[in-house]
């Protein structure tokens, strides 16, 4: 697993073979990331890193400036294998690695954020309820985004927060847009 841009560029950490989490592939990460450049800058923003397996997206979050990441991760073995990496890169950024279900935390969240990535296991059967989840919980500032990887069965473009669907290779990716509401 390797961190693709940002202060550390390049760096690699070497995934347990027992873990069976399966981090988001570099072309795949590289592809969303180029794309989400156009939504928001990462500089200074505050994000939350939803099943967060391996940490991959944790790290590039705060490779590319994010001044605050939660990630929340389950497992046990995962949640200690991120810690390990934000040991190793020893960051001034804050990361909150937070070991618990991604939906309990979404239930009982009280924070807001710029920009919110979630990588559920494919298989998962309330994967398409988390779009709703997040937007009810209203969990997005104004104009945040967020991304929801899945698997090509899962279709979201009816969803009123939709923005875009992007694929690479066996990797999906819908964008969600939080509105801005005007006062006045």
């Amino acid at each position: 697993m390797r961190i693709i841009t940002g202060k550390y560029k390049g760096r690699h950490f070497e995934i347990p073979r027992s873990f069976k989490a399966r981090p988001t592939t570099d072309f795949a990460k590289e592809n969303i990331f180029n794309v989400l450049n156009g939504y928001i800058d990462f500089e200074e923003a505050v994000a939350l890193d939803l099943f967060s397996g391996t940490g991959s997206i944790t790290l590039e979050l705060l490779s590319r400036g994010c001044s605050q990441v939660v990630s929340v991760e389950l497992d046990r073995d995962h949640h200690r294998f991120i810690q390990e990496c934000l040991k190793k890169l020893s960051t001034s950024n804050t990361v909150i690695p937070i070991r618990g279900d991604a939906f309990r935390f979404i239930k009982s969240c009280h924070q807001q954020f710029d920009f919110i990535f979630a990588d559920p296991p494919y298989a998962l059967k309330e994967l398409s309820t988390i779009p709703d989840l997040v937007f009810e919980k209203n969990l997005l500032k104004d104009d945040g985004v967020f991304v929801l990887e899945h698997g090509k069965d899962y279709e979201f473009s009816a969803h009123p927060h939709f923005v875009e669907h992007r694929s690479y290779g066996s990797v999906n990716f819908s964008l969600f847009k939080a509105v801005a509401t005007s006062v006045g």
